[in-house]
């Protein structure tokens, strides 16, 4: 598979399919580049190419010398954007991708950026804090980082149930992909998967969005217990000039797998400029 060779000396792999209008897809935490399976094979279908990668010290891509910042991962994406010379693509970020499109646009600027797409996404700030009332406490994101730290396994396990918005009596994914997820979790560096939660979680994007100046679709499900709808896709799409705003009622985090056939529907959709 091909692999980028960084600024700073990290590895990430990466994978393109299909032909057409280019759209990188970034993951979330702790998963790698093929969660996008669904998403992948239906933008190939509708005429686009689709560009994958694992964030450093995820699934294939090498641990980082120099840390985990979004500094860092926006540099990734414009290294990779350069490496493939892409004069123009669309940008879609699940969860803590979404940081990425962010600081990548305030970083690199948008020239070469056509639209952008916040799925699920921690934009613009999931701490709480006096003046982000609705966001996160910080106690839990320390519990996420001592839990990992005890049981890493055990934790991705239970992560993934709200993940997925699975119950006691339903489950709007099945066993197998939830084994899929585990194993794509684990693949992960454990010291990459402790400090991307201070990334996502402590990070404040809310400088970031007067950067978002190309049209902008923000998609989150109101039954998110992952990342809540309040502090991050509520209010990204009404600080990022001109966003449109999709809720999906009563879905959770992973939306690209309870509801792929709507989200892939309005991804398409919006892509193609609608």
């Amino acid at each position: 598979m091909p692999i980028l060779d960084t600024r700073d000396g990290a590895h990430i792999q990466y994978k393109v399919a299909g032909e057409g209008p280019p759209v990188i897809l970034i993951h979330g935490w702790p998963l790698t580049g093929d969660m996008w399976e669904y998403q992948t094979v239906a933008l190939v279908e509708a005429g686009h190419q689709v560009i994958t990668y694992d964030r450093r010290g995820f699934g294939q891509s090498s641990h980082s010398a120099t840390g985990y910042t979004y500094d860092i991962f926006a540099d990734d994406l414009a290294d990779l954007i350069a490496h493939l010379g892409l004069p123009r693509v669309s940008l879609v970020g699940f969860s803590m991708g979404g940081g990425e499109i962010a600081r990548y646009l305030t970083r690199h600027g948008a020239a070469r950026v056509d639209r952008a797409v916040l799925v699920s996404s921690v934009v613009p700030y999931l701490l709480k804090t006096a003046d982000n009332p609705d966001g996160v406490e910080e106690h839990v994101f320390a519990g996420m980082q001592e839990d990992i730290r005890k049981d890493r396994f055990d934790f991705l396990q239970s992560f993934a149930k709200d993940f997925y918005g699975v119950g006691w009596v339903t489950s709007p994914v099945s066993k197998g992909l939830m084994d899929w997820s585990f194993a794509l979790g684990i693949m992960a560096s454990p010291l990459a998967t402790i400090a991307c939660v201070d990334a996502f979680g402590r990070t404040d994007f809310r400088p970031d969005l007067a950067s978002f100046t190309v049209p902008t679709l923000v998609i989150h499900g109101s039954g998110d217990k992952t990342v809540p709808i309040d502090p991050s896709g509520r209010a990204a799409a009404a600080g990022i000039a001109g966003a449109q705003w999709l809720e999906y009622e009563g879905e959770p985090h992973g939306l690209f797998a309870t509801v792929p056939d709507r989200l892939n529907a309005d991804l398409i959709t919006f892509l193609r400029g609608g």
